[in-house]
């Protein structure tokens, strides 16, 4: 018999252990010391066979950004089964007990990363952003069809930046949807952390900002830097790996693209998960020069409470709809309900009339933050449209100016 509970800090070690076991994973002490340090600020839960820790959940205190508002959102990590307990109902447990925890807390939705993408669509998770690995040929000087703002660059001792940027990027999470706030620790100790934990040759992070100096500041770049390396028959160029680049002018992006585009001794500049309406690919020049080399699903979303997370974000058009929605997890959630939203705000009630739409509570989690076209997956047949025209008016009223994005993997 397995028994979900919570986890006391007496077990975060097990809960570790139990994680690196499932992961194939060995981090050397720091980096144990600080998954304790994460694990410690979260809210943990464990599926228990006896005294044995046989399943493992944690999730971040977070708020995200969704479209006019900022919502608390449990971001699950740490998410583990041990290969003894698999396909017994463990992480089933765990999830229902977290999304009732978190529906009990106020939190309208949750999110995740997934590391298997086939796991979490069947608890009602759909993925909501897309993220871009964006590769620039830094060998020849980066063309640019704007001029870039000329206002002075300087580095920033990672001691400082938080304070530096950290308001920057505060401010900058209103204007995308799908971000989530960062702590001083996250910060700390999953962004400016001296050595990388995936790749021990890169060197410290280094920060760039963009402004006058006692002014505010008009954007930054958070990279690292790899040497020159022996590929055998022919050598790597040097390698600038952009971890965060953020900006309020379209001219700031293209000063601070530039500037890590034209250091010494390097010959690539690689930006994994930027937004896939980056400007940088409709500014740069030569888009043989700047490359698009994968594009992925980022941040899984999950509406815990359908009707508190509609009635939260703003809408771009007016519309309303009769929804019928299947949640298999969280019965509150289905049903047929009436949609009216517009400018001024939204109701979400019962309905007894015929649906013009009818979805998953997971396709419902895709389009939430405008990140995914209803009529995409009315095409697909994930969605069922019975009034002609419904989805597309669904699609004007979730439009938002930027594509939600983030780049905080958990």
């Amino acid at each position: 018999m397995v028994h979900i509970r919570e986890v006391p800090e007496a077990d975060i070690d097990r809960a570790l252990e139990l994680a690196y076991l499932v992961f194939h994973d060995r981090p050397e002490k720091e980096v144990r010391e600080r998954h304790h340090a994460l694990l410690a600020r979260c809210d943990r839960i464990g599926a228990y066979a006896g005294d044995v820790l046989v399943g493992f959940m944690a999730a971040y205190d977070f708020r995200l950004s969704v479209p006019g508002a900022d919502l608390p959102c449990p971001g699950l990590t740490f998410v583990c089964v041990a290969p003894t307990h698999r396909r017994r109902g463990v992480l089933t447990g765990l999830m229902t007990r977290m999304m009732r925890d978190a529906a009990d807390s106020g939190s309208p939705i949750a999110a995740l990363w997934a590391s298997e993408a086939a796991i979490y669509g069947r608890f009602g998770y759909g993925g909501a952003t897309t993220g871009a690995t964006v590769e620039i040929d830094s060998t020849r000087p980066l063309a640019l069809r704007i001029d870039p703002d000329r206002r002075p660059l300087r580095l920033v001792d990672p001691e400082d930046a938080v304070d530096v940027i950290g308001p920057f990027h505060e401010a900058a999470r209103a204007g995308r949807a799908g971000r989530p706030d960062r702590s001083p620790e996250r910060w700390r100790d999953e962004w400016l952390t001296e050595q990388d934990e995936e790749d021990e040759e890169l060197s410290p992070p280094r920060i760039i900002v963009l402004g006058d100096p006692g002014e505010p500041i008009a954007g930054y770049v958070i990279y690292r830097t790899k040497p020159e390396g022996d590929g055998g028959a022919s050598r790597t160029p040097g390698l600038v790996r952009v971890d965060e680049l953020e900006a309020d002018t379209p001219a700031a992006a293209a000063a601070l693209w530039e500037c890590v585009a034209s250091l010494d001794l390097t010959g690539k500049v690689s930006a994994w998960g930027r937004p896939a309406d980056d400007p940088l690919l409709h500014f740069a020049a030569d888009r043989d020069q700047v490359r698009v080399t994968a594009q992925f699903p980022a941040l899984w979303l999950r509406l815990l409470d359908v009707r508190a997370a509609l009635t939260a974000r703003s809408w771009a058009a007016p519309v309303e709809l009769v929804l019928e929605v299947h949640d298999a997890r969280l019965p509150d959630n289905a049903g047929r309900f009436r949609l009216k939203a517009g400018p001024h705000g939204a109701t979400y009630a019962r309905a007894d009339g015929p649906a013009d739409l009818a979805l998953d509570v997971r396709e419902l989690a895709a389009c939430y933050l405008g990140g995914t076209r209803v009529t995409e997956l009315v095409a697909a047949g994930l969605v069922q449209e019975h009034t002609p025209g419904a989805a597309a008016a669904l699609d004007d009223a979730l439009r938002t100016a930027a594509l939600p994005h983030t780049s905080d993997e958990f």
